[in-house]
């Protein structure tokens, strides 16, 4: 009946199997075979700026192997035999000039028309997976740092820039380049052309070996890599604790560490690939100077043409650049792979895919609450929650109290399924929340936090995270709700006040103004905050503390806090120890009691006595 994630026991067993290749631990162990197909794939959302591509690379190849061939036949048909005609000769000039500027027209539009296909190929693609990465669940960012992900959305996606402006066409075009100058060859002279085939397979060997070492260290390039990015983006948004506690220096020892790593990895894929171009380039010439030295005595003999001789020598080199060129696409072809391999691994990944279709669709709850014998635990084995029962009526307000790890905060994330329980059943209004669309759900439940993320923009933005169904009068009614017009009308700009990066230069109570605001006008049914006064000064406190007041009339409120003082108005108080419930009534009947919470309402009057 219900939807569940999949067990975190599987999602273990993919870890203790992964490697250190680079790839997420959770998504390894799919067949690679069928990577390179899967990518032509994404060509067929654009057939025909495809068949431009693939009719100007045969329109390059024809005007190529057109040269020599038109050279080949000034020099036997009219050279050799002394004929000398001045207009004639303009003539094959004028074709020839005609084949060079055909090739270089017809490559120019070729790589502008590949520019523009890789490009709309490389957005198409990064945004489906930026797409994919929102519907994943809380488990996923709680096993992949920030720095993990942005790789493959930034990093691994641009590596396949190259794959789709270029690779797969110059792949196709010099395959028919090799095509057509093995042609021409047979059809000039078949002996000639069966000699200098024995050389072929010498590349090939060479190639393929050199693939196999090439790729093997590009996957620690990646590794590493994707290593640098999860340190640099954790440090940029610790800075400030780094810099409280003196500890720049270790890490920038640390970060110099990890890139030399990097240096000598990239150095050495430097020198893997240096090996491939100048080795076959090297076989060519070898090649050249014994069809020269072998051949010389049938050219004198007459058997041989010197037309013939001289097209052979032009061709094994445009013969050996695109089988140059391909072995050079190698490391391209492998960093394509590699890193199309890691975006799949998201794309395809189901262990914590959410389902956001189907279900009950709802607009407004009444925002009646239950939990029934709930276990949950985020690893296997150690159980966060422990039989958790408990009633919250509808336009109530409820409040969780203990100490830290008591599992608090994993109530709410329950409630807004970021998780899925493994045991017991969580209802709203007497439904289980599994049988609601997810999307529907969550709407109807706003949290706000202790530590509150501000995204770039003005204020207004913040508050109405571009839903238009917010109107600017709603806004300003919310703000004013919470006591926070002042604040905003001291600011230059008002709303369209700029917010720098995670709002860094308001103060807590600021950001904790806006992010209230955001949460009521967006109409929940259900408001949490989660430590939302911890940060704040005593003011501010009290005018959203009236404010709450006023909303309660109108919404379900639970409220998480370590400060008591928050909580003794609530309807119902329930106090939370390793993961069960002791205790839980109203702030008067829970300190008559003096139990656990009469002790934290004791050493919290203590501690704001101390303060003041």
């Amino acid at each position: 009946m219900f939807k569940f994630l999949k067990p975190a026991k599987r999602a273990k067993q993919k870890e203790e199997k992964a490697t250190m290749d680079g790839s997420m631990k959770e998504f390894v162990g799919k067949s690679k075979g069928f990577t390179i197909l899967r990518l032509i794939s994404y060509f067929r959302h654009h057939k025909a700026a495809t068949a431009g591509a693939i009719l100007l690379a045969i329109v390059v190849n024809l005007a190529t192997i057109a040269q020599p061939y038109i050279i080949k036949v000034i020099i036997d048909n009219y050279l050799t035999k002394g004929l000398y005609d001045f207009g004639l000769f303009l003539i094959f000039g004028l074709v020839y000039l005609g084949a060079i500027l055909t090739g270089a027209g017809a490559n120019y539009f070729q790589t502008i028309l590949l520019t523009k296909l890789g490009q709309s190929i490389m957005h198409m693609l990064r945004t489906h997976l930026f797409s994919h990465i929102q519907k994943l669940g809380m488990g996923f960012f709680d096993r992949n740092s920030s720095g993990k992900i942005l790789t493959r959305i930034n990093s691994d996606i641009e590596s396949l820039s190259d794959l789709f402006s270029s690779t797969l066409v110059v792949i196709v075009r010099d395959v028919l380049l090799i095509v057509g100058i093995l042609v021409a060859m047979f059809s000039m002279n078949s002996t000639l052309a069966f000699w200098c085939m024995w050389s072929i397979p010498i590349v090939i060997l060479y190639t393929f070996g050199y693939r196999f070492v090439a790729r093997k260290n590009f996957k620690q390039v990646k590794a590493q890599l994707s290593k640098l990015n999860s340190f640099l983006a954790e440090n940029i948004i610790g800075m400030k604790i780094v810099q409280i506690f003196g500890r720049e220096e270790a890490k920038r020892e640390e970060f110099h560490e990890m890139g030399e790593i990097y240096c000598k990895l990239s150095v050495r894929e430097f020198m893997l690939n240096s090996l491939s171009n100048p080795m076959i380039i090297a076989i060519s010439n070898v090649l050249i100077a014994l069809l020269i030295a072998l051949f010389a005595s049938p050219v004198k003999l007459g058997l041989v043409e010197v037309g013939v001789i001289y097209a052979f020598t032009t061709y094994i080199r445009q013969l050996f650049n695109p089988i140059a060129e391909l072995a050079d696409q190698f490391s391209g072809i492998q960093s394509a792979l590699i890193s199309a391999d890691r975006v799949f691994d998201i794309i395809d990944s189901e262990d914590f895919i959410e389902e956001f279709e189907g279900g009950i669709h709802i607009t407004e709850l009444a925002g009646d609450i239950e939990f029934k014998h709930v276990w949950f635990a985020y690893n296997e084995g150690e159980n966060v929650l422990k039989d958790v029962s408990f009633k919250i009526g509808a336009k109530q307000r409820c409040a969780f109290v203990g100490e830290t790890g008591s599992g608090k905060s994993t109530i709410i994330a329950l409630l807004a399924r970021f998780y899925d329980i493994q045991k017991g059943q969580i209802m709203i209004d007497g439904v289980d929340i599994r049988a609601y669309n997810l999307l529907d759900l969550r709407k109807c439940i706003a949290v706000v936090m202790q530590d509150v993320f501000l995204f770039s923009g003005d204020i207004r933005y913040n508050i109405k995270l571009n839903n238009d169904e917010i109107t600017d009068d709603d806004i300003r009614e919310t703000v004013s709700a919470f006591s926070g017009n002042g604040f905003i009308e001291n600011l230059e700009d008002g709303f369209d006040h700029i917010v720098s990066e995670r709002g860094s230069t308001f103060s807590a109570g600021e950001r904790q103004l806006v992010a209230f605001a955001r949460a009521v006008a967006f109409k929940p049914s259900i408001l949490v905050l989660d430590e939302a006064t911890a940060n704040i000064d005593t003011e501010t406190e009290i005018a959203l503390q009236n404010a709450l007041d006023t909303v309660a009339h109108t919404h379900t409120v639970i409220i998480i806090a370590h400060r008591i003082a928050t909580v003794v108005n609530a309807d119902q108080i329930f106090v939370l120890s390793n993961g069960e419930i002791v205790e839980y009534g109203t702030h008067t009947q829970l300190y008559e009691r003096s139990g656990i919470y009469a002790n934290l309402y004791e050493m919290s009057i203590g501690k704001n006595e101390m303060e003041d």
